[in-house]
């Protein structure tokens, strides 16, 4: 799982280093794909078709501008200069996953939404820091929430982590709200994927586009994303999808 998380911390690396204005999303996951497939990997998302969507997922990554949370399909759009894009990556080796997510800038951003994008990566390394054996899921959860409430963010309602293994996405779920102290028992040996989602203009609501993937803010607000996979060891959390 460390093989396939640096796979994914590769991939993301090269594609947001990749990110300016006037390049197209189909481009960006063109190059992801390459980047998997230079590394001997295999990517997650292309072709994942869980019940409740109509059809496969059609790419690599998943990209995700400005009011689009999370599931962003790559096509013809073009970024555009003060764009905020959501970068999400799964990649596996010899069976096993690795899942993780960056928000990046598109050119020049205002402060408000590079505050954003910060914040979500604040809220990430606080549930990291929660996890760890002993604690509780809620304790991850309410890690993360205490973050995006203090900025004033919302958290979409259903959006959160999952566990991970030979599957992209198993149990247990990660909510990005939660009570400290409550929920399953954290043991050595458990990966999750902790990804934090937030929403500028405070809401939870959200709404799924005609596509059947792309999951957008219902008051058109932006979003950010940031995610890991990580491991629960004795000596704490291992972020699994970093260098």
């Amino acid at each position: 799982m460390r093989e396939a998380g640096h796979v994914v911390a590769r991939t993301l690396a090269a594609v947001a280093g990749a990110v300016r204005p006037g390049v197209r999303l189909r481009d960006l996951d063109a190059l992801a794909a390459d980047t998997i497939a230079a590394q001997g990997a295999k990517p997650s998302f292309l072709g994942y078709h869980p019940s409740w969507t109509p059809t496969p997922y059609p790419g690599v990554l998943c990209l995700s501008v400005n009011d689009a949370i999370v599931h962003g399909i790559p096509g013809a759009r073009v970024l555009r200069e003060g764009d905020l894009l959501s970068i999400d990556c799964g990649a596996s080796v010899d069976g096993y996953h690795g899942d993780a997510a960056i928000t990046v800038p598109v050119g020049a951003v205002d402060e408000a939404g590079l505050r954003l994008a910060d914040a979500a990566v604040r809220a990430l390394a606080a549930g990291i820091a929660a996890a760890r054996p002993g604690a509780r899921l809620g304790d991850v959860s309410h890690a993360v929430e205490a973050v995006c409430r203090a900025g004033g963010y919302g958290i979409p309602d259903g959006l959160g982590g999952h566990g991970v293994g030979t599957a992209m996405h198993e149990d247990p779920s990660v909510p990005n709200a939660g009570r400290p102290h409550r929920g399953l028992p954290l043991r050595e040996g458990l990966v999750i994927a902790i990804e934090p989602m937030l929403t500028e203009g405070g809401r939870s609501s959200h709404r799924t586009l005609a596509d059947g993937w792309t999951v957008v803010t219902s008051d058109g607000s932006r979003a950010s994303h940031a995610e890991h996979t990580i491991a629960l060891t004795a000596d704490g959390p291992l972020v699994l999808t970093a260098l």
